[in-house]
């Protein structure tokens, strides 16, 4: 820390720190405006997803707040600490959205990195009220201390910053349009049969999964067996909370380990470039999941846990990987699989279930055509997210150095 820098308050910084509605505004399907709540603060922007609920203007007026091009937004209820920057969007905030306007003197994005660093992320989770939904108050928020350099740091350090997440939003940019066009070339190909006159050929047939596919459950770890933290050689355990809803795989999910040395006897359950995951019950932040799979992108770095289903392609219908997620997140699929799940608080699949789902099947040398052209896509994803995680692991090593000022942000080239 140098002489210039200052140790402040959130309170010191804001304008104005409040939260959302503490109660049910009047729905309308057709609304213009988004109930948006801590949940849809992702990555750092405001995520309005195709089930969330929406307000009519009259709604928005009387629950309007101050939010302009100054405005970041944390989620401080259930989930903590998300980050999001307001970016104009038509939304009325929830009570676990809180929110403040950063003062003009501020660097807002310098400030955005503060609440993404692991300190202010420990700092909520160790003054979190609240067992089973945890919570942090206005108060605690506005008391949050941390150093403040002059405005012309901030803002040199904000550009390094950047500078790697702007790389690591353009590989998520290029690899959400990669996965488009596989999905497009799926359904031309299995859905629409365009390549072959608009109807299903005569020597395709209809099947089950499990025809294409072997699958099996994760492992049911004791919750005394996994680490909090990793210690000496251990795999990462693969939970629910790693696929997306949507599908997809989120590194970024809850965090278990397991010593590499306990494992032995479990090489089954060790996860391989390729293999699908599969969430076999509906529990993420109250938004479906069920059916949506998750693609394993690196070798013997996950063992995989109980409840999520893990298929692998069998070799003699020349069927691979890209062609099996892309069919599970497909929306027929999922309607059809959803469907025979049962009933209760907790939705679940059953292994049956999953196996006996109705699946068409192309003869191996159509199979392999399509192989051939959609796996270099998802190479390249795989590629894109490694070097994110790269990225990410830098970007997270320099924040608290170039916070405190270990590091001289003059020195460090962009």
């Amino acid at each position: 820390m140098t002489s210039d820098w200052k140790v402040c308050k959130i309170e010191d910084i804001t304008d104005i720190l409040g939260d959302g509605l503490h109660g049910t505004p009047k729905y309308t399907e057709d609304g213009k405006y988004a109930f948006v709540n801590g949940n849809n603060l992702v990555n750092g922007h405001i995520e309005i997803k195709p089930d969330t609920k929406r307000v009519a203007e009259s709604e928005y007026l009387k629950y309007k707040k101050t939010l302009n091009d100054r405005t970041l937004l944390v989620s401080i209820n259930g989930t903590l600490g998300n980050v999001a920057e307001y970016n104009n969007e038509k939304i009325i905030l929830g009570k676990s959205a809180c929110y403040f306007n950063v003062k003009e003197n501020v660097s807002k994005t310098f400030i955005k990195y503060i609440l993404i660093s692991k300190t202010f992320q420990n700092y909520l989770e160790n003054n979190a009220t609240g067992t089973t939904i945890k919570n942090i108050s206005l108060k605690q928020m506005r008391e949050y201390e941390f150093l403040l350099p002059p405005l012309e740091t901030q803002q040199k350090i904000a550009k390094v910053l950047s500078a790697i997440d702007d790389k690591i939003e353009l590989n998520n940019s290029i690899n959400k349009n990669l996965e488009q066009q596989a999905q497009a070339i799926f359904k031309s190909w299995f859905i629409d049969f365009e390549p072959f006159g608009g109807t299903m050929p005569d020597d395709w047939g209809i099947g089950v999964l499990e025809d294409i596919v072997e699958f099996s459950n994760g492992y049911a770890f004791k919750s005394s067996e996994l680490l909090n933290a990793p210690e000496n050689e251990c795999f990462d355990v693969f939970k629910q909370g790693h696929i997306n809803r949507g599908g997809g795989f989120n590194p970024t999910g809850t965090k278990s380990w397991y010593p590499k040395e306990k494992a032995k006897s479990l090489e089954k359950y060790i996860l391989k470039k390729g293999d699908v995951l599969m969430a076999m019950t509906d529990m993420k932040d109250n938004v479906a999941i069920l059916g949506n799979t998750a693609l394993m992108e690196v070798d013997n770095k996950y063992i995989v846990n109980q409840r999520v289903g893990l298929l692998r392609c069998k070799n003699d219908m020349g069927i691979s990987y890209p062609y099996i997620y892309i069919l599970t997140n497909s929306t027929d699929f999922l309607t059809d699989l959803r469907k025979r799940a049962n009933s209760g608080v907790q939705v679940n699949l059953s292994s049956t279930e999953i196996k006996n789902s109705e699946v068409l099947i192309a003869p191996k040398e159509i199979n392999v055509r399509f192989d051939n052209i959609i796996k270099p896509f998802f190479e390249q994803i795989f590629a894109n997210d490694i070097e994110n995680e790269r990225l990410t692991q830098l970007r997270d090593t320099l924040l608290p150095k170039l916070m405190n000022g270990e590091i001289d942000v003059d020195k460090v080239e962009v």
